[in-house]
């Protein structure tokens, strides 16, 4: 065979190339030659690349042609197996030149025996590159050939190995491709089945590009996109080139998918000891196979086997896949869901089955329950399965989906499953039991899940005791919408008795954990006692399982009763018994309940990031992130960004809020009246208000209406709806009794002071506003001791509204106010207040602006702010007239903008800031004119 090359002028690289970045960037090679350049008297430079098919060899070799250190150095191309023609010996060093060799595996000995006495000849101030294949060279780690070659003198020769990409550079490359559709399950799909080798991700990707629909993400649509026409061509040139004889063990290795031993992979061929290893032999010497670790063999690149696997003739490949089941079972610990791959592929139902089974029990043992579920739902899902099996595996499947996370398609399977008639009452009965968990725990669908548990409890009574307690217990859980705290009550006394009567701990323990959740949401004096009785130091994982589940009741508890300095080390030790027992769904809402805790305690800082970051995690299960909806919703209400408060306070549509756990729907609600009472919408606040009182005083849980009753209460004294104002807060205080609940007590008192404000402007009486502003104290002073900073600034500045309602003379500095501020002009027409007093609530209200500023409440800083101009005396020294602003925003121009860019109407920030809509019209025209904005949206991004 001839000898091919190109000549390349200075400063120019062939145009030739693989396609793609598919090279591991070899920065030593780079530094090598350039030196090699630097000094035209030093030795010449030799230097090996290697590297197996398709990771990068001729890019690598086209980026060191355009080396920059060498403009004037001629570059020679030289590839092995291609052209004809051969220079005469000494003429390819004339002048400093690089000599670009490529795939020196594909040269024959004549070819070889040229190119060694070229690179012999090489001159000071030259370098060459030569690249080649190791699995494919004649004499293995000689690329020169078998005759050893003699290296002048002055020659430095070196050597490099191309390496397959890192996941994270697999992540770049799939990012530029499919940009939006590249996520993590597919990036560690991709490098998973490439083996990170560069031309394979570069034509998968290609292939996924262009698939219709359009790629979106999943690691399923990255298997099912097959293997690339040059990876399979490759691999299958190699497999064929096998002896016939020696073929099985390839295919054996095929089967397999993954990297096995030499004596698994003979037993999987079934050609006999001597035999196999022939082939062993024979499999690596053609490439076909690569040895991937000591001992262990299979194909560079993983999705080269399912090229070869297809190839296999099917009664051959069933035989393969039988043999593999028995290879696999001998493995410690046994991979039982790939045995069951391998029993299935080879028509052997009964076998697949207890595998699948045996899977899943392993898998649930370790705490791997998605990995169960993921492997019970598509086993269950295939048509024919007989009755027995589906039996003894929908049960395994409902018991994971309850301790682990949701799956909607476990739902359907198991609303099919309770349909056949040829079900065991008892295991029906079961099913049934967890389907009400699932539908009620985890999807928000509570009025269908009880109605499903009820049933389960009265299919279990009979059979499964211990079952029927389980049953039991979950309808004693207060959280869902409808059934009052008696019927609740009434739940646990059949509960108790029935795990009593099972004499299994575990249910014991289950019907304890909702017995802690039940007494501590209405505050029983008996709670912590109950909390104290939790088996934490239990040996059993059942009962750990449900310890965790009671200790993180006991904290979502506490956080709505205001015992937030207990909060944390009960959440604490529930997680780490979650993690312990492998109970993921308690961790999750665990984490739930700490955004909670962080919103009250004023911990704002990073919490909307965490709230989103919460609902990315659980994006297939909204009802779990609820909690971050909510916290995020009360954010973006404190911050003014009233658009996306509405938004994620309705849970962005995701299920409907009123499938929200009480408390839950209660805050969100009381969120929601707030906002339309700050738009003055105050007739439909008032309907809010009606609609949302009744889910609290049904259920009955009266220290759920803590964030509920001061905006409801407003919402119907501002309406003049007076007497059911009253009435609420009367059934609020009667509801809540003696029990030790600090934030309803603290809310309660608030409640209270609502309607003293709102009967004393209603009155005109200034006196009935000073004693207002003491029960607003008293309630801030509450908030205080739990701590809780953002109620305790927003009471403290509705007491210092009523100072200054009660010593005002009436007008708002020529600009027309909320109706609140005209109202008390009229109810101090007489001074009542001395002027220490008044002195110190402005105080309060300066200090209530600086708190909200702080926590980044910015709408309530900007509000506390506007209401102390209304009455804060102009500033010592100050000369006559307003300061001019001709060329910068006014302060008020300033806050102004600042509302409008956060998406507030101009008759919100009217409300807001004490001014009139036509005012407000005109400090955002100054605005926009002085910073050159085109709209409020663009003054926004100027702002």
């Amino acid at each position: 065979m001839g000898l091919g090359i190109t000549v390349v002028g200075p400063g120019h690289g062939a145009t030739e190339s693989e396609g793609g970045d598919v090279s591991a960037t070899c920065g030593s090679a780079r530094r090598s030659l350039a030196r090699a350049f630097a000094d035209r008297d030093a030795g010449p430079v030799l230097l090996f690349v290697e590297g197996s098919a398709g990771l990068g060899k001729t890019h690598l070799l086209h980026e060191l042609a355009e080396l920059p250190e060498t403009p004037d150095v001629v570059r020679l191309w030289w590839r092995c197996g291609d052209g004809d023609g051969r220079p005469e010996d000494g003429e390819v060093w004339r002048e400093p030149t690089l000599l670009l060799v490529d795939d020196v595996h594909r040269a024959d000995e004549d070819e070889l025996r040229a190119l060694r006495r070229v690179l012999a000849g090489m001159a000071p101030g030259s370098a060459a590159a030569v690249t080649f294949r190791p699995e494919e060279l004649p004499v293995p780690g000689m690329p020169l050939g078998g005759s050893a070659m003699t290296y002048p003198f002055r020659l430095t020769v070196l050597g490099d190995r191309l390496a397959p990409w890192d996941e994270e550079r697999v992540r770049r490359a799939a990012a530029e491709v499919l940009g939006e559709s590249c996520t993590a399950e597919a990036v560690s799909a991709l490098y998973e089945r490439t083996g990170g080798v560069p031309r394979a991700v570069v034509d998968l990707l290609a292939v996924l590009r262009e698939q219709r629909p359009a790629f979106t993400g999943t690691a399923a649509e990255v298997a099912a996109a097959g293997v690339p026409a040059r990876l399979a061509e490759l691999v299958l040139s190699r497999t064929y080139a096998v002896p016939s004889a020696h073929r099985p063990l390839v295919w054996a290795a095929a089967v397999l998918d993954g990297p096995a031993a030499r004596d698994e992979l003979i037993a999987v061929s079934g050609l006999g000891a001597v035999p196999g290893s022939d082939a062993l032999l024979r499999a690596l010497e053609s490439a076909a196979l690569a040895e991937l670790g000591e001992g262990r063999y299979g194909f560079a690149v993983p999705l080269a086997a399912a090229a070869v696997r297809d190839t296999v003739p099917g009664p051959v490949r069933q035989d393969l896949h039988r043999r593999a089941a028995a290879a696999l079972s001998r493995r410690q610990p046994v991979p039982w869901a790939a045995v069951g791959e391998h029993h299935r592929a080879a028509g052997e139902y009964r076998g697949w089955l207890r595998a699948v089974e045996k899977a899943a029990e392993s898998a649930a043992a370790s705490g791997r329950h998605q990995e169960a579920i993921t492997l019970l739902e598509r086993t269950l899902a295939t048509p024919g399965i007989p009755p027995q099996a589906r039996a003894r595996l929908a049960p395994l499947l409902a018991r994971n989906a309850v301790t682990g996370l949701r799956s909607d398609q476990t739902v359907e399977v198991l609303e099919q499953i309770v349909r056949d008639a040829d079900l065991p009452p008892a295991v029906r009965g079961e099913l049934r039991l967890d389907l009400g968990l699932m539908l009620s725990n985890q999807m928000g669908r509570f009025e269908e899940g009880w109605r499903v548990l009820e049933v389960a409890a009265a299919e279990l009574r009979e059979v499964r005791s211990a079952l029927a307690a389980r049953a039991m217990a979950a309808l004693v859980t207060p959280y869902w919408p409808g059934a009052s705290l008696d019927v609740h009550r009434g739940w646990l006394i059949k509960a108790s008795a029935a795990a009593d009567d099972s004499g299994d701990d575990a249910m014991r323990t289950a019907v304890l954990a909702n017995h802690v959740g039940l007494a501590m949401s209405w505050a029983d004096p008996e709670a912590w006692d109950l909390v104290e009785r939790l088996p934490v130091h239990s040996t059993d994982p059942a009962c750990v399982r449900q310890a965790a589940r009671g200790m993180c009741n006991a904290a979502d508890s506490a956080v709505w009763l205001g015992f937030y300095r207990r909060v944390d080390s009960l959440l604490a030790e529930g997680r780490e018994l979650a993690t312990r027992s492998g109970a993921p769904y308690t961790e999750h809402s665990a984490s739930g309940t700490l955004l909670l805790q962080a919103w009250w305690t004023g911990q704002w800082l990073g919490l909307a990031k965490r709230c989103e970051d919460f609902v990315a995690d659980t994006a297939d299960m909204p009802f779990l992130s609820s909690d971050a909806y909510v916290v995020r919703g009360l954010l973006a209400v404190a911050q003014g960004d009233w658009g996306e408060a509405r938004s994620w306070l309705s849970q962005r549509g995701t299920f409907g809020t009123e499938n929200l756990p009480v408390p839950l729907g209660a805050t969100a609600a009381g969120a929601v009246i707030r906002l339309t009472l700050a738009r003055q919408e105050v007739a439909d606040a008032a309907e809010q208000a009606r609609a949302a009182w009744p889910v609290v005083a049904e259920k009955g849980v009266w220290p759920w209406a803590a964030e509920l009753a001061p905006w409801a209460v407003e919402a119907l004294a501002r309406a003049g709806d007076m007497a059911t104002a009253h009435a609420m807060v009367r059934d609020f205080a009667q509801g809540l009794g003696e029990a030790d609940a600090p934030a309803a007590r603290a809310a309660l008192t608030w409640s209270r002071a609502v309607l003293a404000e709102n009967e004393a402007l209603a009155e005109g009486r200034p006196d009935g506003l000073l004693a207002a502003a003491e029960s607003y104290r008293e309630a801030a002073a509450a908030y205080a001791e739990l701590p809780r900073p953002y109620s305790e600034a927003l009471t403290t500045e509705c007491a210092g509204r009523c100072v200054l309602a009660a010593d005002a003379g009436g007008g708002e500095d020529g600009e027309a106010g909320e109706d609140r501020a005209s109202a008390s002009g009229e109810a101090s027409a007489a001074t009542a207040c001395d002027r220490a007093t008044t002195a110190s609530a402005i105080a309060e209200l300066e200090a209530c602006a600086q708190h909200f500023t702080d926590l980044g409440a910015v709408w309530d800083a900007t509000r506390a702010r506007a209401l102390l101009r209304t009455r804060q005396p102009a500033k010592k020294g100050r000369p006559p007239g307003r300061p001019s602003h001709s060329d910068q925003l006014s302060p008020r121009e300033a806050e102004v903008a600042q509302l409008a860019s956060s998406g507030l109407t101009n008759r919100e920030i009217a409300a807001t800031l004490h001014l009139s809509p036509r005012t407000v019209e005109q400090h955002i025209a100054g605005a926009m004119r002085k910073t050159g904005a085109l709209s409020r949206r663009d003054l926004a991004h100027r702002m």
